[in-house]
């Protein structure tokens, strides 16, 4: 099959029917479960229309290798993380193509703490696959499939205990929540509700029936955020299908967008506890000058959830995230969290007595340009490509763990290949957009004329 498909060290994305099919969602289920350790994992599935294809797949192959297969159903990333853990599973596969398009689908596989895979899981599993050193079971070894009912609650809990739930319940919050008609439906409705608010949930069914593209920029929530001051709404939340990242309107309608929702929890949660943070390379400057405010350091990792956690861990980090509106907050897991993310946003309302809005606009002032551009043909690799932009910015700082970032003082901007898509991601961040723009544009001519050459 000559379609598009991406496998990555945490999992795989691809075009149902041409690139993503059931044999090879089975294959590479089959490759993950045979390095896990002995025992149950979890399985679970965002709301997209190819899930019930898939799922079947997954589930076989599970048992097939020996292992129980634990099945959530419709649940949030988080939530599988979180289920992984409490169980005490080998691990945990969900059936999700995270923001991209209807017509994807994918799978993200799991470590037994709760987490994505790393590089060198992810890589076995790929050498596995490769070499079809699968650990198919005999007949009397087969694992079983059994359904997890109520999966939400531990997840439910520990958000909750991360704010402080009478202030919130005072304030009788009017929220809009955009689910996506993906997996955050259910638990985001049940945790607005435990806090008190009055919730109204569009996109609320599982089904994948998407009501505008699926990633939550600002072009794609338009009709969601004139909707927010419709409602009265102090706040409107808008999740990606598997619900692991969030973007946020204010009660004006005003789209604050993914990368601020990583800022307005911090200024959140530095004030409740202050130690290490952890934000990608390509996230912006506002979370590392709240950080700043609160005597916090900040260390930047690659892009990717894994990586982040994996500084999270290493430094005994308070918060991790990335720009894409994935806060993580490892007093509930270690995975992005738009839940978490929803209850610290209305406990920094609840606390301050201000407006969203007022908030936001206390907050660092940047313009961030996000591009992107097809690979190509080229006969040009990243690495070459990145080389020779490098070495035409001799005056930038530049930094080369994944992709390119180049630092000046007043600007950065980090050019990197996507791990889920087959471009090339171009960010630029300054204090104005006119120097974002510029800065970003010129490092777009660069990528185009490397990529043709």
């Amino acid at each position: 099959m000559a379609g598009i498909r991406i496998a990555s060290v945490s999992g795989v994305r691809g075009v149902v029917g041409d690139g993503l099919d059931p044999a090879i969602v089975a294959d590479f289920t089959a490759a993950y479960a045979s390095g896990q350790p002995r025992g149950p994992i979890v399985v679970g599935h965002d709301g997209r229309v190819s899930a019930p294809v898939f799922l079947p797949a997954v589930l076989s192959a599970v048992a097939a290798t020996g292992r129980d297969a634990l099945l959530a159903g419709p649940v949030a990333t988080p939530t599988l993380g979180r289920l992984v853990v409490d169980l005490k599973a080998a691990g945990g596969v969900q059936i999700s193509a995270s923001h991209n398009p209807p017509k994807y689908n994918g799978l993200k596989f799991f470590q037994p703490g709760g987490m994505v895979l790393g590089p060198i899981e992810g890589r076995a599993m790929l050498d596995r696959l490769e070499a079809r050193a699968l650990d198919w079971a005999s007949w009397d070894g087969l694992g079983k499939i059994r359904t997890l009912e109520e999966p939400d609650g531990r997840h439910l809990d520990l958000v909750l205990a991360t704010v402080d739930v009478e202030s919130i319940r005072r304030r009788k919050f009017a929220v809009a929540l955009d689910a996506c008609h993906g997996s955050g439906g259910r638990l985001g409705e049940a945790l607005l509700r435990a806090l008190g608010c009055e919730p109204v949930v569009l996109g609320a069914v599982p089904d994948g029936r998407y009501d505008h593209p699926p990633e939550p920029t600002e072009a794609n929530l338009r009709r969601f955020a004139a909707l927010v001051p419709a409602l009265g709404a102090a706040v409107g939340f808008a999740q990606d299908p598997d619900a692991d990242r969030l973007a946020i309107v204010d009660e004006s309608g005003r789209y604050i967008g993914e990368e601020l929702t990583l800022a307005l929890a911090a200024s959140h949660r530095l004030s409740q506890a202050v130690g290490p943070v952890i934000l990608n390379l390509s996230t912006s400057r506002v979370a590392e000058d709240i950080a700043a405010r609160f005597g916090c350091p900040v260390i930047r990792t690659p892009v990717g959830e894994i990586h982040v956690v994996e500084g999270m861990r290493a430094h005994s980090a308070i918060l991790g995230g990335e720009g894409n509106g994935g806060v993580i907050d490892p007093r509930v897991g270690f995975v992005r969290d738009s839940f978490v993310a929803m209850a610290l946003v209305l406990d920094l309302l609840a606390k301050s007595g201000r407006k969203l809005s007022d908030l936001v606009d206390d907050l660092p002032r940047y313009a961030m340009v996000k591009d992107q551009y097809p690979l190509g043909d080229s006969t040009a690799s990243p690495a070459e490509l990145f080389d020779r932009i490098e070495a035409s910015h001799p005056e930038a700082r530049a930094d080369r763990r994944d992709g390119l970032r180049l630092d000046w003082p007043d600007r950065w901007a980090h050019v990197r290949a996507s791990n889920t898509e087959p471009i090339v991601r171009v960010i630029a961040e300054a204090a104005d957009l006119v120097t974002a723009r510029s800065t970003a544009d010129q490092l777009g001519r660069r990528v185009l004329a490397g990529r043709d050459s």
